[in-house]
Order: structure tokens, then sequence, then C-alpha cells
């Protein structure tokens, strides 16, 4: 059984579509939550193996839209250590 491993990035609204690809890009990703500055949260998504290109576009979609309306964003990302 493998480990689960959190890790957090605080970006600005602007930011936030290019982290969330640069992160999917690196891979070894299970899931996504993107948080408002107060700790709610706006949106979560898994990313099991296979998941890309058109699979993951409406994804991105909702995140470019999320990352129009908010200042700063917090993101979290489970990875398998």
């Amino acid at each position: 059984m493998s480990d689960i491993h959190t890790e957090e990035f605080h970006v600005n609204g602007e930011e936030l579509l290019a982290k969330i690809k640069q992160l999917v890009h690196e891979g070894n990703i299970r899931k996504v939550i993107i948080k408002d500055r107060d700790g709610k949260v706006l949106i979560e998504f898994p990313l099991t193996i296979g998941v890309v290109g058109t699979v993951l576009a409406p994804t991105l979609v909702a995140v470019g839209a999320i990352a129009a309306l908010v200042g700063e964003a917090t993101v979290v990302v489970e990875k398998n250590a």
C-alpha cells in the first residue's frame, strides 16, 4: 500500500491555471483541491493514471474560470509517496 504525501501551494489567480498545468505535467498526482483564501474548497478533482488531454480539458476550463474570480488561492496536491 502506498503512502500519500500532501503539498500546498499559495498562488494568485493569474498563476492558478499555469500551476495546475505544471503539476499535471509533473505527474504522480492523485488529487488536486483548490481553496479560496478563507480555506473554502472551490473545486476538487482526482487525477488517475491515464487522465489526460480531452478528459482533463473541461476541468482546466473550470480552473480557468475560478482563476478569473479569485485573488489568491491555495492548491492542495495529494501525491503518491
